[in-house]
């Protein structure tokens, strides 16, 4: 077995989180970089250059998306319809242990936007002070749940086969050893056995995903990471290194940038009501599919509202609903715990049509399909914090709003 095909985990403490971030893990690399003389150290490493670690290490996590570099994704001319007829909802909920206002969850939680549908239509708007309806917020990884509708439509388009080998479909992996064994399916259910964890050792803060968020070369970081720290498909475990090979394969399907890629099958059909942003590498590079789409709060929910349509927007299919399907049918192997199924979480608890698109500190898109409710909440809260009492809140929102919908 060659070098670059042996099973091995790079060195480090492993953190058996679901999402990626620790807000310290940057703060470490600006210090190492401000240690080494700065600008020429950052050059050399090839991240971005120490103002930029160190605002990143200091601000809070929705105002990430300026300090990269970015790709417009294109909102059509004209916005779809999006009813809002406020209404009241679940007031109190059940929070560790107590009941308390949904508004202390809220602010317990560092919430940014908080936004309920049912069948369609808003039903309530909360934005913190200082944002509004034309506010971008950053996705975290949100985004892999969008890769997935992505290449849900290329497997439709027969663009792609999820048994395609990731060094067939990508040159600069051909005949690589650990590559040609690693399947689309494996990437989009999280079991791939690339070993490049998640967690974030403050001695080693350019290794594992936070290299990969800093790094100014993404494709050099994939290729130069072809370990295995298991075999593919025989375990799930989240890497976001996963989702950033289903970026790369769709940009090369396609011939052109993941941005313009969910502006024609995604954003414009499902008339999105602004531009949003994707974050790249450097300018002109490639987008980071892991995480960092940057949007309204409103066209988060449109997302999720197209999902709970059966992936369609009217009379127009955008989505197939064999994808649909394939989201909500958990895959074999569970990730960290949870069910899992092509980069969507089905929440403990939940029924069938419960399941959640899910980014670090707190960003979430819950889609509950049996009773019409789709909840979007974007935070700026610990990074893998409280997420299963959240969702308990959601599904005791959406309980409450399917009993109100059978009270004549």
């Amino acid at each position: 077995m060659s070098p670059s095909s042996a099973i091995s985990e790079p060195p480090g403490r492993t953190h058996h989180g679901r999402r990626w971030g620790r807000r310290w893990g940057l703060a470490a690399a600006a210090g190492v970089v401000a240690a080494g003389g700065a600008w020429a150290a950052t050059a050399l490493i090839n991240v971005p250059d120490p103002v930029t670690l160190t605002a990143l290490a200091v601000i809070e996590p929705s105002a990430v998306g300026p300090w990269f570099p970015s790709r417009v994704v294109q909102a059509p001319a004209q916005a779809s319809d999006l009813p809002v007829r406020p209404r009241p909802i679940l007031d109190r909920v059940a929070w560790k242990g107590r009941t308390v206002p949904l508004a202390t969850v809220l602010e317990a939680t560092h919430t940014n936007a908080f936004l309920i549908l049912q069948d369609g239509v808003l039903v309530h708007e909360w934005q913190r002070p200082g944002t509004g309806p034309a506010t971008l917020f950053p996705s975290w990884s949100v985004a892999k749940s969008i890769v997935s509708l992505l290449v849900g439509a290329a497997v439709s388009r027969g663009a792609l086969a999820e048994t395609d080998r990731v060094s067939a479909l990508l040159p600069d992996l051909k005949n690589n050893a650990v590559f040609s064994q690693i399947t689309v399916r494996n990437l989009l259910d999280m079991a791939s056995g690339i070993a490049v964890p998640e967690n974030y050792d403050p001695r080693h803060p350019l290794t594992g995903t936070a290299g990969m968020y800093l790094t100014r070369d993404i494709e050099g970081f994939v290729r130069d990471n072809a370990h295995l720290s298991f075999k593919p498909g025989s375990r799930g475990r989240y890497r976001s290194i996963d989702t950033e090979l289903l970026g790369l394969i769709l940009a090369r399907v396609e011939g052109r940038p993941l941005a313009a890629i969910l502006s024609e099958r995604i954003w414009k059909p499902m008339g999105a009501q602004a531009d949003a942003t994707w974050n790249l590498d450097r300018a002109g590079g490639v987008e980071k599919a892991f995480c960092c789409i940057n949007a309204t709060a409103r066209d988060f929910a449109r997302l999720g509202l197209l999902v709970a349509d059966q992936g369609r927007e009217g009379p127009n299919r955008i989505i197939p609903a064999r994808w649909i399907a394939r989201i909500l049918t958990p895959a074999r192997r569970d990730v960290e715990g949870w069910q899992y199924s092509a980069q969507w979480w089905h929440a403990p608890g939940g029924d069938d049509g419960d399941i959640s698109a899910i980014g670090v500190y707190g960003q979430y898109i819950y889609v509950n399909r049996e009773t019409g409710t789709v909840i979007v909440k974007l935070s700026d809260h610990g990074a893998e914090q409280d997420e299963i009492d959240t969702l308990s809140v959601m599904q005791a929102i959406a309980a409450d709003l399917a009993a109100a919908r059978r009270v004549p």
